[in-house]
């Protein structure tokens, strides 16, 4: 079976996802959640308000203080690539309750934590802490009763392996949100993305807040860069975005294309900025997330204490500032 296949038949048989969503959910945007949060209070001209009790609305999930434990409900790989070892996975983690919200705004990620590191002296071994950012659509763009991720499991990835590697009712420490800035409702005219492999989190997380306000006009322009076209994850959801919303186009470069595919061809260049994003202006923004060679190439990488660093690269040559630019 295609990996498509194999993850539309894992979802259609998900007794969990029809109860908590209201209907099943297309490809890996197995998101939704359709149940409101916190009902009015019931007052009466007869009753006094203060005897009437308001329903308490859920705490949110996440803690910026303490490491919380989420079990993991669902699994499915979704590619496997045996040239490379490297192998998507999807998985979905519980919250508390099915109305829980995961309580994470945009943009902000998440750190995760687990014991796999070098082993220490009392035998123990040390815990590897990882930032991720849960996969959401512009259907779904706040995750509540659940939150999902999408894992490249690499052959020498330490974090990406365990949870990658998770079985179903393990847990995955998490500790956050971690912003990164605040989003507001037609802060920019227009935003480009610049995107590689799992680096697409991030920008989805963005692009569906965007998508999901009919009010917030932003167009959106995303360069999505893959080695090849199995490495591209979320693809029929991003293409069903673009073709549902105008202010959305999103455009795949591949470094390793089959002899069949139509679309654009090896790096990420000035010519492909140029033709497919936002010129340089103050009413723009360029975001950029991807492997540490890429980000080099485009923007320059994050300084060591996580900062944005210096602006260099395709960007910096073609004219935009740093102000004008933000690395994920």
């Amino acid at each position: 079976w295609s990996p498509k296949l194999r993850l539309k038949v894992f979802l259609d048989s998900s007794i969990m996802a029809a109860r908590l969503f209201g209907r099943l959910p297309r490809g890996l945007a197995a998101l939704g959640a359709t149940s409101a949060l916190g009902a009015a209070a019931f007052t009466s001209t007869a009753w006094p308000v203060s005897a009437v009790a308001e329903e308490k609305q859920p705490e949110v999930a996440l803690s910026p203080k303490e490491w919380k434990p989420f079990k993991l409900a669902k699994k499915v790989t979704v590619a496997e690539n045996d040239k490379t070892g490297i192998s998507t996975v999807w998985l979905r983690f519980s919250l508390d309750s099915p109305d829980q919200p995961l309580g994470l705004p945009v943009a902000a990620c998440f750190v995760t934590r687990a014991p796999i590191g070098e082993e220490k002296e009392d035998g123990s071994k040390k815990a590897v802490i990882r930032p991720y950012t849960p996969v959401t659509t512009a259907d779904y763009p706040d995750p509540v009763g659940t939150f999902d991720l999408v894992i490249k499991r690499y052959p020498k990835g330490v974090m990406s392996k365990h949870i990658a590697d998770l079985e179903v009712g393990d847990e995955l420490e998490v500790k956050g949100p971690i912003p990164k800035f605040p989003y507001k409702a037609n802060m920019k005219k227009k935003i480009g993305m610049i995107a590689g492999g799992s680096g697409l989190t991030p920008m989805l997380q963005v692009a569906s807040k965007i998508l999901s306000n009919s009010d917030d006009k932003t167009e959106v322009s995303f360069v999505y860069a893959n080695n090849s076209e199995e490495d591209i994850i979320m693809k029929d959801d991003l293409d069903d975005m673009q073709e549902k919303f105008s202010n959305f186009k999103v455009h795949y470069i591949l470094d390793k294309p089959s002899d069949s595919w139509t679309g654009l061809k090896g790096f990420v260049t000035e010519d492909v900025v140029k033709e497919h994003l936002p010129e340089p202006s103050d009413n723009n923004w360029i975001l950029v997330c991807g492997p540490p060679p890429m980000m080099e190439a485009i923007s320059g990488d994050k300084g060591k204490d996580k900062s944005q660093g210096e602006l260099s690269g395709v960007l910096k040559k073609m004219g935009y500032t740093s102000d004008q630019v933000y690395k994920f």
